[in-house]
């Protein structure tokens, strides 16, 4: 599972003009899947984004009350190296990845985060304000 984390000011993401998942400050979660995640590791890595210290004066998301808007973001998986196309066969397939992005967002609700989503597998347009700016990658 990988996750790109940028603290943010606000955030929104956008299905065919309507917007469907909005914050305030906070934390964007673009989330990747790969073939052997689990549940498990789903909730490791919400735990690890919700109590990460990088929140402004070293802070985390939890200590504030902030919220998280999570993204589902196949292309965290594409393969560059050779040619000139990305190939995507280190995603999961989303009969895969569905279930593990839900439940990664459950996790999160269920730490006390307050949690906004984009649309799984949707044609999505996320418009940020970068706080810093910080953004990490995570990858367990």
């Amino acid at each position: 599972m990988r996750a790109v984390v940028q603290r943010v000011t606000q955030a929104r993401v956008e299905v065919t003009g309507e917007t469907v998942g909005e914050i305030g400050t906070g934390l964007v979660v673009l989330l990747g899947v790969t073939h052997d995640d689990t549940k498990d590791l789903a909730d490791r890595l919400a735990a690890k984004i919700w109590n990460l210290r990088i929140m402004r004066e070293e802070r985390s998301a939890a200590e504030l009350g902030a919220g998280i808007l999570v993204v589902s973001q196949f292309t965290l998986y594409g393969d560059a190296r050779k040619g000139r196309r990305p190939t995507w066969t280190a995603a999961a397939p989303g009969p895969v990845a569905e279930p593990l992005y839900d439940h990664f967002c459950d996790s999160l609700r269920s730490l006390g985060a307050t949690v906004a989503e984009g649309v799984f597998g949707a044609d999505m347009e996320i418009s940020l304000t970068n706080d810093g700016p910080t953004t990490l990658v995570l990858e367990l």
